[in-house]
């Protein structure tokens, strides 16, 4: 070995470089290993074709942790964000329904549907919007781990007290919302199938599963609790795409001396006397450091990157176990102009133009996609969202032309019958823009060209084992102090010396800065004398 650090990171995605920032900015040697030629991860802006530029994976922004962004000054290195003018715009058949513009608006666009959903959106709105509160103030602590003493206990009652303290009303939502199914909770409030189907889409996010089953309805909580410069549960646009984001943390890093390497994928933790010594890269060189945070996920850091002979027999069991695969495809596309919808007509840009644009139109809809995917490998009628950034962010295209970011569920991580998404992903995506063109009837002919990230395309691309975007099945049994073990939810690996900062810890997917954050107090309050300074 001929470089050592105090500390390396496996992986520069957004959450590896808040856990770098922190642990340099307590005078840690830091060097982040970056296996594509560009640092950011999922989080990435690039040019997909001449003169157009998209966020290549992730897309949207709203669960980055407000703390992350001031500590590490994102703003003040360029960093800014802009609300969507409306929230989410559903085309039907022969109608739609806009979200967003405040309270009221939204009102008047249920009570078209149904005066009773109406009157029942604010109560809705306000109930999870308090769980949605305990869930942020939950976001940057560590969970506790069962038999870890005193300490541990103390985390549990600290973080058990509020809810323990919530009404009974809100308990027993918070019940209902972390075992049932997406459309059992939403039945229990609504009346018209549309306005469910507005609230149900975020159930679907990065998760390989109907909205029927069970779980779900934790889901779509985990993508009520973000906010947008202080907008509680808005989403928003990052000028110049989401790289723009992992580019401010990347110079962060910098100011406080993290080292960051590209093109240097790591093929091996090293491991010796029980305790982490470093890291073997593909080239095979050997770095040393008796600290390393894994921002790799759970399945490709335990079923690739160490050796099976230095965890223990239950360990290798319960993450044998580890479900990964949220049955996602994402495309890009080049646009010649902006989709005029049948349902609300016009190609010069309008509010719905900026919104999150779901073709989702019921649960049955979405239900049945799932199904479709469950035997045939993909849905032909898919659940899409698009987002248009361009028409908030002019620098992603040539005047006069756009980018829409294709966000589909549900193909299946794993085809069946042995069939190759490289054989297989031309037609998947073919369909998904056919299913745009049915609401849009333009939308096929203004393609210019497009990107497409099958689940295996995910996979090779960024290392989401089978396209999980969350690093993880987001479920009961892979939440809080069991994400990804129970044992093992406080950031600590098997292996002395090894930590989990991504997306398969606590809090969970999305680009939050929560996991790296976290994971950074973690291996600081192992180390006594820093971990007051993170603290700060």
């Amino acid at each position: 070995m001929t470089k050592r650090y105090d500390a390396l990171i496996i992986g520069g995605g957004h959450n590896g470089l808040a856990c770098a920032f922190y642990l340099a900015s307590a005078g840690l040697k830091v060097r982040v290993l970056e296996r594509r030629a560009i640092i950011g991860g999922a989080a990435v802006t690039e040019e997909f074709h001449p003169g157009f530029r998209n966020s290549t994976a992730s897309y949207t922004v709203s669960l980055l942790q407000p703390k992350v962004i001031a500590d590490m000054r994102l703003h003040e290195r360029g960093l800014r964000i802009v609300e969507r003018r409306m929230s989410n715009f559903l085309p039907f058949e022969r109608d739609h329904l806009c979200l967003g513009g405040g309270m009221e608006r939204t009102q008047a666009e249920f009570a078209r549907f149904s005066p009773k959903d109406a009157a029942a959106y604010p109560h809705y709105d306000a109930a999870l919007g308090k769980i949605a509160d305990l869930l942020r103030a939950m976001a940057l602590e560590i969970p506790p781990t069962p038999g870890g003493g005193l300490g541990s206990l103390l985390a549990a009652f600290k973080q058990g007290l509020p809810m323990a303290r919530m009404a009974a009303p809100a308990q027993r939502d918070l019940l209902e919302l972390f075992t049932r199914s997406a459309r059992e909770f939403l039945d229990g409030w609504f009346d018209n199938e549309h306005v469910k189907a507005a609230f149900a889409f975020d159930a679907t996010v990065g998760h390989y599963a109907g909205v029927s089953s069970p779980g779900t309805a934790y889901v779509l909580l985990h993508h009520v609790f973000g906010e947008v410069n202080g907008n509680k549960g808005a989403w928003g646009h990052a000028i110049g795409g989401m790289g723009a984001i992992t580019q401010a943390m990347a110079a962060a890093c910098a100011s406080v001396g993290v080292e960051i390497s590209l093109e240097a994928p790591v093929a091996k933790l090293l491991v010796d006397g029980g305790k982490v010594s470093g890291v073997r890269l593909e080239s095979g060189e050997e770095i040393a450091a008796p600290l390393v945070a894994a921002n790799v996920g759970p399945a490709l850091l335990y079923r690739q990157l160490v050796d099976a002979s230095d965890l223990d027999p239950d360990f290798r069991r319960r993450i044998a176990g580890f479900k990964a695969g949220s049955g996602t495809f994402r495309m890009n596309v080049a646009l010649s102009e902006l989709p005029d919808f049948a349902v609300l007509p016009g190609k010069i840009q309008a509010d719905h133009h900026t919104a999150g644009i779901v073709i989702a139109p019921t649960m049955d809809y979405m239900d049945t996609a799932y199904d479709d995917a469950a035997k045939l490998g993909w849905s032909r009628n898919p659940v899409v969202e698009m987002l248009i950034p361009s028409t908030l962010d002019d620098s992603l295209a040539p005047p006069g032309a756009h980018v829409a970011s294709l966000f589909c569920q549900h193909f299946a991580p794993e085809l069946p019958d042995g069939r190759s998404w490289d054989d297989e992903r031309e037609a998947a995506a073919d369909c998904v823009i056919d299913t745009v063109t049915r609401h849009a009837p333009n939308f096929r002919a203004s393609v210019i060209a497009r990107q497409i990230h099958s689940p295996l395309d995910l996979e090779r691309k960024f290392g989401l084992i089978g396209g999980d975007i969350f690093h993880g099945r987001m479920s009961l049994e892979q939440l809080w102090a069991a994400r990804p073990v129970l044992g093992h939810g406080d950031y600590r690996g098997p292996i002395k010396g090894l930590y989990h900062c991504g997306a398969g810890a606590h809090p969970g997917g999305g680009v939050t800065g929560a996991p790296g954050h976290n994971a950074a107090r973690a291996i600081l309050s192992d180390r006594p004398l820093l971990s007051r300074l993170l603290r700060r």
